[in-house]
């Protein structure tokens, strides 16, 4: 019995100590109460808070300095990184030229009905397929899937797509990404994206669908990206807008593109206000 439960007090400890690294609660550089410390803090054995701590360190989370103790990492990819969500697509270039990426499978095949749908891709028409992982400062935070429209993806070769940003290869090649239709979930970690993440298989990860479209509606992009939740986070401003008896939250973007109930007097006050109230999307969670 007691063989059974050692296990769930360790994930548990160790879930614990992650949330309060993870949070800004433990400082980088901080050190941690030593192993006696912890296990009398939270009734459990030294074995135990062993166990939680090899599991945090496998993440990169904590340093172990003999003599000295366990310190927080102060590597900014242990912390979540925050993306505005209505400048979502220029960031994306932007993270490309910070991060490194991973080229794990390249080549064209049929698409799904669901593909060809989206991209309004003519009969018998295949797609470019990529697998990427994204990377910072050595550790790995999202799993990319990207379907191509074959006419499109040859104007780019496997090795550009290894060393640089999708959406930068699309518009060196005379496309404009116009607009985009997305959406947000969550999913579960199967084998491969574990695997590739560096997470049990079953963990939860943020789940994101996106259709990349030109300025004549056609298909140039279908993106499936999953993301660790606890090295990402999207980011929305709000405001206040619509009538005294049924306002909302709007996205900033969309009142300032004269959404008919964006009333002016409230953005007026929003402009005159930087400090805007900001709603994080997920905070347990780029392509």
């Amino acid at each position: 019995m007691m063989a059974s439960v050692e296990p769930l007090k360790a994930r548990r400890l160790y879930l614990l100590l992650r949330d309060r690294i993870v949070s800004g609660e433990e400082r980088p550089q901080s050190r941690l109460p030593s192993e006696p410390a912890l296990a009398e803090q939270h009734g459990v054995s030294r074995v135990t808070v062993r166990r939680a701590l090899d599991k945090l360190a496998d993440e990169g989370l904590i340093e172990r300095r003999p003599g000295s103790g366990t310190f927080v990492n102060g590597s900014k990819a242990n912390f979540p990184i925050t993306a505005d969500f209505a400048n979502l697509l220029s960031h994306l270039v932007e993270m490309g030229r910070r991060t490194e990426v991973k080229l794990l499978s390249f080549g064209y095949v049929a698409p799904t009905p669901v593909l060809a749908e989206a991209l309004h891709l003519a009969a018998g028409e295949r797609v470019q397929r990529s697998v990427r992982l994204r990377i910072i400062d050595g550790q790995p935070f999202s799993y990319l899937v990207t379907h191509v429209p074959e006419r499109i993806g040859v104007s780019y070769s496997e090795a550009d797509l290894a060393s640089k940003p999708l959406l930068e290869l699309l518009e060196r090649s005379g496309l404009v990404a116009e607009r985009a239709s997305q959406m947000i979930g969550a999913t579960l970690a199967g084998p491969e994206i574990a695997e590739a993440l560096g997470l049990e298989i079953g963990a939860a990860l943020l789940a994101l669908t996106r259709v990349v479209y030109g300025p004549s509606g056609e298909g140039i992009e279908h993106l499936q990206a999953f993301y660790r939740p606890d090295r990402y986070s999207f980011q929305m401003d709000l405001v206040r807008t619509g009538a005294a008896n049924s306002r909302s939250w709007t996205p900033v973007e969309r009142a300032r593109k004269g959404d008919s109930k964006t009333r002016p007097e409230a953005l007026a006050r929003q402009e005159t206000k930087p400090q805007m109230r900001r709603a994080e999307v997920s905070r347990r969670t780029k392509a």
